[in-house]
């Protein structure tokens, strides 16, 4: 076996003349390989006999016949060996007293110091190590070996990782090397736990010849190989070369790999894992690469060393990196050195794949003229390009990340490889992006100017062979970009987004000076892109087909978008619009990240001009005609899916755009007022012929496809167009949308799929007649998706004003309801007037309708102003205006929301034909019970609209829900509402079914302090409901603060008024009494003192009037005594009534009333 051609001096000096243990003879060791065994030459086949001596005497556990016959051979293998016989004997020694002797021999020296001359195993020595070794016997030849390799281990452990080189006559001299390693091998063996085969290899690193020995010694006990490197390697220095110990230590395991060449790798892996020896990781796969080497692959040493310095792991990248800088800051850079043999091997791979025949002249103008494709520069040969690009991808990791300064050859080659001329693949195409970056990144490479004007041919070339490069590579993403984006960003002086860029395309991030870029900028700015130059190319540059996320590297909306930041189209006149329109129309998911900042970048091109001093340097925004193309098959239709010719992701972006437009030209309002420059809106007909809410709903399903599109989305809606954002809305479509649907849609048939509109027109206007065929396509209907009832919209909505005529089946009215709600998921503007859908129409259109006036307020704004400043005649004072602007839209709004409450509130009371029929809102709930009673009695009653209780109360419930939703939002609202206030009939149904109304106990004292005596009536009979709805403490307070209030107000109303306000509010007393027992005196006492004014103004029927008075008197002192006359029904309307017209009179005889009934109240309480 071969010496390693590189490694420590020292370990060469060693090892020069000193047989190793090949791969073969391992490997025969290994598999127990007797007839290799057999083949080895008697050199190699002593460097085994330890092994084989020990294999053939000791008992063996394969007690089978195939050993038996391999036992044999060994036998006779070893029979005609003469040094068998010493290793015989050698085993013949009583190793149990060995041991012991061995273990008394350690604890002595631990007790008297590690430098103690003293051993229990070897007396006094008449002679030096070697002599004694040559005249002792096979024990005391043992027992020398064993001391020495004691001491060795002890000292090993006492130096606390510091190396230290041990001189030792037994290991050293070449007569005795054999002998010794036999006897080293012998104590392993028998020994382990004595001599951990770990710590013997440990030791054997710190005396002569110690690789040797260590080689010898695993190659008797194979099986110990891995455990002896990793143990080599986990207890080796984080930098090898920069230590003596370091370099035995890695070239001991380059002979360890050497000798089994198979588990090299793995061993280079625990190099890797550990962070330890980088040099012997280089030299193992230096030495593979020279085993395994192939012109044209990526060598193995490119693969590795990338992986270390573009791995993700950061320890590994710094701990290599280390190496290299201190590899190349010592002053010894020899052949010897491991960092040099792969600079050599990289360089020498390097200049394998450069051209051979390359013309250093400059093209002339004459050569340009020749063919396109031909070229005085030969090309990158194609089986070259790929290990082109990752040796480029390696130098540019060794220079930016591990610091590698290169030589002048090294740089002069480089850049001979940066400026070849690849073929126009795919690979060609990323060796160019990787060349012109690398150029970018490392301009000290160029630094004659013969170098310079190399490097502008080349990128002369770059510019002229794009077009062909992308049409035959067929990638999309070209290097044309790339050099069109660079050129954009030195124009714009965004050298930071040059950086950002490179060290993107090279996939490692590397420092880079901005002043480093000098010269590149000049050279890109004045000799090859003006920017003029760029613009007009950049809008030559056709869009990218089906652009999508799954398309990476440097597209042409790169560029574009770099061009409209800069506002380069608008300096130079040039026309981008309809460049972006066709790149939004050829766009697909998952969707491009590029798109959405694209879009908003030409909206801001369009509102802002470049300049102030040229207000109408801007882009042209997307006509009204191109908008509609757009969703083309989307607006109506019989088969929308198949009508659709562009996709739904350009037909969402086209949305984003027209949404996010109106946001910012009502945000630029002011601005654009001060510039006199008015862009035209997109029409409100244009908006309504765009299905917003399908899109939404598409968009709900795509949500990981596209992005943050969908998100946008809303935002945009819930600010521009809340009535499109409304919950109850997207509840409806959680229902139509979830399993249930889908379930649902399993049932459809053919016949619900060919029922036509046409039918379902006829059906409606057999209404009259009969009701089975228009029930029976409902039903179809209503197995279909949102998008396939569109064609169905208008015959519903057209037809719907005959399902309110008398005879409807309650079933149709609710299929037609549920085929509204599932049509209103994508066309929300249709308002048939059934009370369900009128009522989310009323609610979509009060929030359009705040959008609205506050758009309006913001486009308004600053024409309005100077009008009203020379109104007011005040020069400074120009927000006076703008606040009552905004007061007046707060009012108008207010007065819309109340005017819809009052009028559902209308809705609520009973018509006249009900009220005929007996029906009192007040008593609705207490007559459901009956009402439900009468018609499960009476089977043959048709269901609907002779069931008028029925049908007002579900009505009721309506209003209910969506007036509480409207007090939420805005509680002002309910403010306003009860100050206007209503009839007070509905206050039962108000106060029980609308769960917000508790919110009113805030504002009642306001009420009540009203000088209006009908907003206190109805404030103290609001009061009243809400105490016996709410018995809380704050309703307790606000009670007595009412009770209070009417005491004032008996002492400074006159006769009419006191007649007027009592009698409507002697009823919420009981109330108060009800839900509020501690009230119950001053209610009474209340009572009394009105009975007591009252008589006082009764001058000529005192008679009448004193025994009411002294009744309620004793009421009130005895009120138990009268509890079985109160329960007499004639004191209900008061038992002295004569039948009086005087107001006075019918207010005590009310008065008793409302005693007795709180008495009642009391005491069927108790």
């Amino acid at each position: 076996m071969k010496v390693l051609g590189a490694g420590s001096t020292v370990i060469m000096a060693e090892c020069t003349s000193l047989q190793f243990v090949s791969p073969f003879a391992f490997e025969a060791m290994q598999k127990v390989d007797v007839v290799r065994l057999a083949s080895l030459s008697d050199p190699e086949l002593r460097l085994l006999l330890p092994c084989l001596v020990r294999m053939a005497l000791c008992a063996p556990a394969d007690q089978s016949q195939s050993w038996a016959q391999d036992k044999k051979l060994i036998l006779r293998l070893l029979s005609g060996v003469e040094a068998v016989n010493s290793i015989v004997a050698l085993l013949s020694v009583d190793f149990h007293a060995l041991e012991q002797d061995a273990s008394k021999e350690q604890q002595l020296r631990h007790k008297l110091g590690g430098g103690s001359g003293e051993s229990i195993l070897v007396s006094q020595l008449q002679h030096g190590l070697t002599l004694e070794f040559e005249h002792s016997d096979s024990p005391r030849r043992l027992r020398l070996v064993l001391s020495e390799l004691l001491a060795i281990m002890n000292k090993v452990s006492e130096s606390s990782g510091e190396f230290f080189f041990k001189s030792s006559e037994l290991f050293e001299s070449p007569v005795y090397l054999e002998e010794a390693a036999d006897v080293l091998c012998i104590l392993q063996a028998e020994l382990p736990s004595l001599l951990p085969i770990v710590d013997v290899a440990e030791a054997l690193l710190h005396v002569r010849n110690g690789a040797w020995f260590l080689c010898l010694l695993v190659a008797n006990v194979p099986d110990s190989f891995n455990e002896v490197c990793r143990g080599l390697i986990k207890n080796g220095e984080r930098q090898d070369e920069e230590s003596l110990g370091g370099r035995r230590r890695t070239d001991a395991l380059r002979f360890l790999c050497k000798m089994n060449p198979s588990q090299a790798l793995k061993v280079r892996g625990m190099v890797v894992e550990e962070c330890h020896l980088p040099g012997l990781g280089v030299a193992l796969t230096l030495d593979h690469t020279k085993n395994e080497a192939t012109e044209d692959g990526v060598s193995d040493l490119v693969c590795f060393v990338s992986g270390l310095l573009l791995g993700t792991n950061a320890k590994v990248r710094t701990w290599f990196g280390t190496f290299i800088r201190n590899g190349q800051q010592r002053k010894r850079e020899t052949s010897s050195s491991v960092l040099w043999q792969m600079r050599r091997q990289l360089l020498l791979e390097l200049m394998g794949i450069l051209p051979t025949v390359r013309s250093t002249r400059i093209v002339e103008e004459a050569d340009v003229e020749m063919e396109p494709n031909v070229s005085v520069y030969s090309g990158l040969k194609e089986e070259h390009v790929v290990k082109a690009s990752a040796l480029l991808r390696l130098y540019c990791a060794l220079m930016g990340i591990a610091g590698l300064k290169p030589t002048e050859e090294e740089a002069e080659q480089l850049l001979q490889l940066m400026t070849s001329r690849p073929p126009a693949t795919p690979a060609g195409v990323r060796f160019v992006s990787l060349s012109f970056c690398m150029l970018l990144a490392f301009s000290t490479l160029v630094s004659t100017p013969e170098q310079e004007q190399l490097m502008v041919v080349w990128l002369s070339w770059m510019i002229k062979e794009e077009a062909y490069f992308e049409s035959t590579s067929g990638v999309s993403a070209s290097f044309g970009e790339m050099l069109l984006l660079v050129a954009m960003y030195f124009h714009s002086n965004q050298l930071s987004a040059i950086i950002d860029l490179v060290c993107s395309t090279l996939g490692m991030k590397i420092v880079i000076k901005p002043s480093s870029l000098s010269r590149m900028k000049t050279i890109f700015t004045q000799e090859i892109f003006t920017e003029q130059v760029v613009t007009a190319h950049a809008v030559r540059v056709p869009v990218t087909s089906n652009l999508s996320a799954n398309i990476t590297g440097f597209l042409p909306i790169h560029c574009i978008y770099q061009l409209l930041r800069s506002r380069s189209f608008t300096k130079h006149k040039v026309s981008i619009k309809d460049w972006i329109y066709r790149q939004l129309c050829e766009t697909s998911t998952p969707l491009h990240p590029q798109l959405l900042p694209l879009i908003d970048v030409y909206i801001n091109s369009i509102l802002t001009p470049a300049s102030k001093s040229n207000p109408e340097a801007t882009n042209q925004p997307v006509t009204e005609q191109e908008i509609l193309s757009i969703f083309q098959g989307v607006i109506g239709g019989d088969n929308i899916r198949l009508n659709q010719r562009f996709s739904i992701t350009a037909q969402l972006l086209v949305l984003y755009y027209i949404l996010s437009y109106e946001e910012a030209l009502l945000a630029n309002t002011k601005t654009l007022a001060a510039m006199q420059r008015k862009p035209k809106s997109y029409s409100s007909s244009l908006m309504d012929q765009i299905p917003i809410k399908f899109l939404i709903r598409q968009a709900q399903g795509l949500q990981q496809e596209l992005g943050g599109l969908h998100s946008a989305l809303l935002r945009l809606l819930a600010t521009n167009y809340p009535h499109l954002c409304i919950v109850d809305d997207w509840i409806c479509e959680e229902e139509i949308t979830g399993t249930d649907a889908l379930l649902r849609r399993m049932l459809l048939t053919n016949n619900a799929k060919n029922h036509s509109p046409k039918q379902l027109q006829e059906a409606f206007s057999a209404v009259p007649v009969s009701h089975t065929q228009v029930m029976q396509i409902l039903e179809h209907l209503t197995l279909l998706s949102a998008s396939e009832l569109i064609p169905y919209a208008e015959v519903l909505t057209s037809n719907m004003n005959q399902l309110l005529n008398s005879g409807v089946p309650r079933r149709i009215l609710q299929t037609v309801n549920k085929l509204w709600m599932v049509l209103n998921t994508v066309m929300p503007r249709r308002c048939p007037p059934l009370m369900d859908i009128t009522l989310h129409m009323l609610n979509g259109y009060l929030l359009a309708s705040k959008a609205y006036l506050s758009a309006h307020l913001k486009e308004t704004a600053e024409q309005d102003r100077p009008s009203q400043n020379n109104t007011i005649g005040l020069v400074g004072q120009t927000d006076g205006p703008e606040v009552t602007r905004e007061e007046l839209k707060n009012a108008l709004l207010a007065a819309q929301d109340s005017a819809a409450v009052q009028i559902l509130l209308e809705i609520c009371l009973p018509t006249e034909e009900e009220k005929a029929k007996g029906v009192n809102p007040d008593s609705l709930l207490r007559n459901v019970r009956s009402v439900i009673t009468t018609s499960a009695s009476n089977k043959g009653m048709e269901e609907g609209e002779d069931n008028l209780l029925c049908n007002l109360r579900e009505v009721q419930c309506l209003i209910c829900c969506l007036l509480h939703q409207m007090y939420i939002a805005d509680p002002n609202i309910a403010k306003l509402v009860h100050f206007q206030g209503y009839p007070c009939e509905l206050l039962p149904l108000t106060v029980a079914g609308i769960p917000s109304m508790h919110i009113c106990l805030d504002f009642i004292p306001e009420l009540i302090a009203q000088p209006e005596l009908e907003k206190q009536i109805f404030a103290i009979q609001l009061l009243s409901h809400l105490c016996i709805q709410y018995a809380l403490p704050k309703s307790l307070s606000v009670a007595r603060l009412a009770v209070n209030v009417m005491g004032t107000l008996l002492t400074v109303l006159t006769q009419a008024k006191r007649y007027a306000f009592f009698m409507p509010t002697l009823p919420s007393l009981v109330s108060f009494c009800r839900a509020f027992p501690p009230l119950y005196e001053d209610i009474m006492s209340l009572l009394i003192q009105i009975g007591q004014v009252c008589a006082s103004d009764v001058a000529t029927q005192t008679r009448d009037i004193d025994p009411i008075i002294t009744r309620l008197q004793q009421i009130k002192e005895k009120p138990s005594g009268w509890s079985g006359i109160c329960k007499d029904p004639s004191y209900k309307n008061g038992s002295g009534d004569t039948g009086s017209t005087d107001p006075d009179v019918q207010l005590c005889h009310c008065i008793e009333s409302t005693i007795i009934e709180i008495i009642n109240m009391s005491v069927s309480g108790i």
